[in-house]
């Protein structure tokens, strides 16, 4: 019997592979989105009659979080993630047969800025400001109440790495000679980013904060494992078993397109960069240092468990595309 697999909020480049990957291997694979295809947010009953009988549901819906940390799109990024995450609960509720798995995305970010050790879901500590206060709240919603039929499991994603990811413009960095590491420092709070949440505050320096990543290929295999082992429920570290830090993978960016040099970016510049470019400098100064612990005791093997090789096939790919 074919597999019947909902996609909510899959627009982007993590979605797009999903369902063709699902498709591949024969899967039904069906679409949630702002305009459908297969059924709309605000429709919660097209919804329900989308999720009755499925067997997964995937729910990647949420803002990009890549502007600027506006009351405006502040808002937008905490809505756009838990009332899509209320609005899937309820049509699940409403389902005669509902899905077996639902997996919901979430965010490593959600542990604090950590240089001292890594962040397990087992050991893992929260952490504070704006960024955690979304995904403290997404996980909230999603967990809350009791659906009884169907296993929950929220995927706390690391950076993700493919060709149309974040990893684009630090391509295009590189290529323009400025692919040196991200340097911490200090520079003045305002009160407004101190009351949002949203300044960052000085980190060890040096281009050290931990970059913790995951290849698209195994955000993938990881929803397949969790899908088909029943023990897993409950949150999923999404990230490679191999953290690198910030200079380290920017020297290896630069190595596989082979740029013999990058200039560094010191913090002044990146706050004055960011706020042209309407972004946070806190995506690539906060360090994110996790580890992938359940899906490493469980057995899960990752395609690309080092960054040299992940980025390499990924180079490859999109010459190859070209």
């Amino acid at each position: 019997m074919t597999d019947h697999i909902v996609l909510a909020g899959a627009s982007g480049f993590i979605g797009q592979h999903l369902a063709a990957a699902f498709r591949a291997e024969g899967a039904r694979v069906s679409l949630i989105g702002r305009h459908g295809p297969d059924a709309s947010w605000g429709d919660t009953a097209g919804i329900t009659a989308l999720l009755d009988g499925a067997d997964l549901l995937v729910n990647l819906a949420g803002k990009s979080v890549n502007c600027r940390y506006g009351p405006e799109n502040r808002a937008e990024i905490v809505r756009s993630r838990v009332e899509t995450t209320h609005e899937l609960k309820e049509a699940v509720l409403a389902c005669t047969a509902p899905p077996r798995v639902w997996m919901n995305s979430s965010t490593a970010t959600i542990y604090r800025h950590a240089e001292d050790r890594p962040m397990t879901e087992s050991g893992g500590e929260i952490g504070s400001g704006f960024s955690v206060d979304v995904a403290t709240a997404w996980e909230a919603e999603f967990f809350a109440g009791e659906l009884p039929a169907t296993r929950r499991v929220a995927l706390r994603m690391a950076i993700v790495l493919g060709d149309g990811s974040a990893l684009v413009p630090l391509m295009n960095l590189v290529r323009a000679g400025l692919g040196g590491p991200q340097l911490d420092g200090p520079w003045p709070a305002t009160r407004a980013r101190l009351a949002a949440g949203t300044y960052h505050h000085e980190g060890r320096g040096g281009g050290r904060q931990k970059f913790s990543w995951i290849h698209v290929d195994d955000v993938l295999g990881a929803i397949r494992f969790a899908r088909d082992d029943e023990s897993v429920d409950g949150v999923l570290n999404l990230s490679s078993p191999n953290p690198s830090d910030n200079r380290t993978m920017m020297r290896t960016l630069r190595r596989v397109l082979g740029v013999p040099f990058g200039l560094p970016a010191w913090r002044w510049m990146l706050e004055l960069g960011t706020a042209v470019l309407r972004t946070e400098t806190e995506l690539v100064l906060k360090s994110r240092w996790v580890l992938p612990e359940r899906l490493v005791d469980g057995g899960y093997e990752f395609v690309h468990p080092h960054l040299d090789e992940a980025l390499k096939s990924i180079v490859a790919g999109r010459r190859g595309a070209a």
